[in-house]
């Protein structure tokens, strides 16, 4: 843990975060922060994936973003400083390890330690990226366009061009029916972009 914090905090940061942090080992599925959530704790990811959402009222999911390896959630960093409930879901898309930090500590560690306040501006702009995307594939995009783009950044995130993903789990990610993503990702198969297995996708080309 301390090897890959110390290629970003200074080492007083790196001695109050071994006092004061806690470290968890979470499983692929587990739900790290719900809506409506009073967020007490600022995640950190140090290994796997956390998949990043926000739900509508009849439960309809919108992927925003992941967070990789030394990433964290800027929507955690404004729930915890303003002690708002969250307006987002975060979910570990693989087996993670997580670094999680009090939220009684932000305020104080953004005057005194210079790295903090870097990685949560970093932080801050990287999302902030993250959804400005979002928002010009859902207004500019065709949906072949986002679904294309959302198998690739599933195989970087996953470091390998096989996914298990069902037609149901894309179609949630992506806001929209199975049956139309079923029948783009034929139109992928169709192309020798990709090979469909029963709730697996592997890429073979450029998509």
């Amino acid at each position: 843990m301390t090897e890959l914090l110390n290629t970003v905090f200074e080492p007083e940061l790196l001695e109050e975060i071994e006092k004061k942090a806690s470290f968890s080992s979470i499983k692929a599925g587990t739900k790290l922060i719900s809506i409506g959530q009073t967020v007490r704790q600022v995640p950190i990811v140090l290994s796997g994936s956390v998949k990043v959402s926000r739900i509508d009222d009849d439960g309809k999911e919108l992927l925003l973003y992941y967070l990789n390896p030394m990433e964290s959630c800027a929507m955690s960093f404004t729930c915890c400083m303003q002690q708002f409930p969250s307006e987002i879901e975060a979910v570990a898309e693989e087996d993670s390890e997580v670094l999680f930090l009090p939220i009684s500590i932000m305020d104080e560690w953004l005057v005194k330690y210079p790295t903090w306040k870097s990685f949560v501006m970093r932080t801050i702009h990287a999302r902030f990226h993250e959804l400005l995307k979002t928002v010009d594939q859902i207004a500019f995009q065709q949906l072949d366009e986002r679904l294309a783009h959302y198998l690739k950044e599933k195989a970087k995130v996953g470091g390998s061009p096989v996914l298990n993903l069902s037609h149901e789990q894309i179609a949630t990610d992506l806001a929209t029916s199975r049956v139309v993503i079923s029948r783009l990702l034929k139109k992928l198969e169709n192309q020798k972009k990709l090979l469909l297995y029963r709730n697996q996708v592997r890429i073979m080309g450029e998509l």
